[in-house]
């Protein structure tokens, strides 16, 4: 019998360690394309490609991609079986539809606040992810992690003031920066966080698969796009234009990537959550700094080297202090 737990729990931890091995490699992997594909879009994307025809794009290597990896696990065979439209809604309709408006919130921030202010507040939906997967998901967070999120925050500050502070502010209208500036993004936060958990929430309860979650909202997300381009300039161009107006074959590389890097961030929230999400975001950005200064000789900034300490310090604290439940005294 000892023996029998023993290998029991052998096989437990085995497990465990193997899970926390792949979460460590997506992690890392989605590090570094968040932290390169600044640079690829910029060598790869030429100016006159029209944006939505980069994002829909992307969207179908999304799918293409999700449906090659379904296939190779087997689960494709099963989909005809077991998937429901409204099952499908639950899980991935709302969240992409609240992506779509935060989407289109974060458009219309940016518009009117400086760069800097912009990418501060933005920083604040690594603080409503962790608070709705708590309301959600009820993910308690120990003490410890609770300060490695703002030794995070306190870095993503940094790397925005480092980012923005030569760039001049468009708008000097109070309230047009209040109400078209700061309340759309923080508006938008508030439904990045809330749409973290809701994925989280559908791969870990619902156990919808991570791959099908990329499916379904890439699909819900297009058709979101396209009904926008019957009024968008974007739209206006493709039909003076065409859709692959400015387009090279090199432009398919920047698009592979970010196809890519979103099936990587929904392996990443579905195994390891939305708030370690928000620590491979923050970190992509020293990537950007380093891969900058290896291939463009652009050094990074003071504000880059203070952040560094802070990033490494959160992600070491928030993995050893995990969340532990008391045991009650008989």
């Amino acid at each position: 019998m000892a023996a029998t737990a023993a290998t029991k729990r052998k096989g437990t931890n085995s497990g465990s360690d193997g899970m926390n091995a792949r979460v460590w490699l997506y992690s890392i992997l989605l590090t570094l394309q968040y932290g390169a594909q600044p640079l690829i879009s910029k060598r790869f994307t030429g100016r006159e490609v029209i944006v939505t025809t980069s994002v829909l794009m992307c969207e179908m290597a999304k799918v293409i991609c999700a449906l090659i990896l379904m296939a190779r696990n087997g689960s494709l065979k099963k989909l005809s079986k077991e998937w429901t439209l409204v099952g499908s809604l639950t899980a991935s309709g709302l969240p992409a539809a609240i992506y779509a408006l935060q989407n289109s919130l974060l458009q219309i921030s940016y518009r009117n606040l400086d760069s800097l202010t912009f990418s501060m507040l933005n920083q604040t939906k690594i603080i409503f992810t962790a608070l709705f997967t708590f309301i959600i998901l009820r993910q308690k967070q120990s003490i410890q992690q609770i300060g490695a999120l703002f030794l995070l925050i306190m870095a993503a500050v940094l790397l925005s003031v480092g980012e923005g502070s030569s760039k001049g502010s468009s708008s000097s209208n109070p309230d047009q920066i209040l109400f078209y500036g700061i309340v759309p993004v923080l508006v938008a936060s508030v439904l990045s966080g809330l749409a973290s958990a809701l994925c989280q929430w559908a791969s870990q309860v619902k156990k919808h698969s991570s791959y099908l979650m990329t499916v379904e909202m890439s699909i819900v997300g297009s058709l979101c796009l396209l009904a926008s381009t019957t009024k968008s300039p974007d739209g206006e161009a493709i039909r003076k234009y065409g859709f692959f107006h400015g387009w090279t074959p090199l432009t398919m590389i920047p698009v592979i990537a970010n196809a890519l890097g979103g099936i990587l961030v929904g392996l990443v929230t579905s195994h390891a959550g939305g708030v370690r999400k928000g620590f491979v975001i923050v970190s992509a950005l020293l990537v950007t700094a380093m891969l900058q200064f290896i291939f463009e000789g652009i050094p990074p900034t003071l504000y880059c080297l203070l952040a560094l300490p802070l990033v490494i310090s959160s992600i070491s604290i928030y993995q050893r202090y995990p969340y532990r439940v008391k045991k009650k005294e008989l």
